[in-house]
C-alpha cells in the first residue's frame, strides 16, 4: 500500500491557529519541497500572508474564512450536498469509516477536511481511498477554491450585509491575507492530484453553490424569525 501519511500533517494546516500554527504550516512546506513543489509554491503564498506573530490575527482570518459569515465550510458534505438527504447518507458512510479505522473525529462531524484528511492517512483499501479523493475531497475542494474569487466574496458579503445589517470586521492585515486560505486550498488539491492519476487525467468540475446555501439558510432564518413575531 502507498504510504498516505502526509495528510494527516496536512490536516493541521485546516486546524484553529495557535502559537504553534506556523511552526507546523512551515513543516508541512518543508515536507511538500521535497515531492510536491507546487503545492508547495503555494503554501509558500500562504506563508507569506499568514500573520505568523499575531495568534490573533491568524485566528479571526481562520475564523473569517471558515467559521462566522464564512467565505467557505470545512464541512465537505454541506458543501457538495447543502442540507440534502445524500449529506446524511455521506456523513453514515464515514462515520462507519472513522471507527473502523479508529480515527478520532472529536467535536467535529465526520465530514469535516481534518477529520477526513487523517481517515486518508490511515485507511488501507486503496480503492475506497481513491473514490473517497476522487469523489469527495477533490469535488469539494474546487467548489471552496472557487468561493474565494472577488465576484463570489462580494456577492456572499451583500447576502451577509442584507441578513446581517453589519460584516465582521476583518483583522489589520495587508489585503490579500483576507484570502490567504484560498492557497492553502490549493496547495492541498495539488497533492491529490499527484497522489491520484485519476484526478489528474480526469479533471473535476464544481458541482455546487456554497452562496445559494447560505441564501437559502437565511431565508429560513428570517421566516423562522417572522413566525416568532406573528406568535407574540
Amino acid at each position: 500500500m502507498t504510504d498516505r501519511s502526509h495528510y494527516r500533517l496536512i490536516a493541521s494546516l485546516f486546524e484553529y491557529p495557535d502559537a504553534g500554527y506556523p511552526e507546523r504550516v512551515g513543516q508541512i512546506k518543508e515536507f511538500l519541497d521535497g515531492d510536491y513543489p507546487e503545492a508547495a509554491g503555494e503554501i509558500g503564498q500562504f506563508l507569506g500572508y499568514l500573520p505568523a506573530d499575531d495568534v490573533i490575527a491568524m485566528q479571526e482570518l481562520f475564523t473569517r474564512s471558515f467559521d462566522v459569515q464564512a467565505i467557505a465550510t470545512l464541512d465537505l458534505g454541506y458543501v457538495l450536498f447543502g442540507d440534502d438527504y445524500k449529506r446524511g447518507e455521506l456523513l453514515a458512510n464515514l462515520n462507519r469509516e472513522h471507527i473502523e479505522a479508529s480515527n478520532d473525529c472529536g467535536t467535529e462531524l465526520a465530514d469535516h477536511l481534518p477529520n477526513i484528511l487523517r481517515l486518508m492517512s490511515v485507511l488501507r483499501e486503496e480503492e475506497l481511498l481513491e473514490d473517497l479523493a476522487y469523489a469527495i475531497v477533490g469535488p469539494a475542494l474546487l467548489e471552496m477554491i472557487g468561493e474565494f474569487a472577488p465576484d463570489r466574496l462580494e456577492q456572499k458579503n451583500e447576502s451577509y450585509k442584507k441578513h446581517y445589517k453589519t460584516l465582521i470586521d476583518t483583522p489589520m492585515v495587508q489585503v490579500d491575507a483576507v484570502t490567504l486560505y484560498k492557497h492553502a486550498l490549493q496547495s492541498l488539491y495539488e497533492v491529490l492530484k499527484q497522489d491520484f492519476s485519476r484526478i489528474e487525467k480526469m479533471p473535476l468540475k464544481r458541482k455546487s453553490d456554497f452562496l445559494g446555501s447560505i441564501g437559502v439558510e437565511i431565508e429560513i432564518e428570517e421566516r423562522a424569525s417572522a413566525h416568532v413575531r406573528e406568535a407574540n
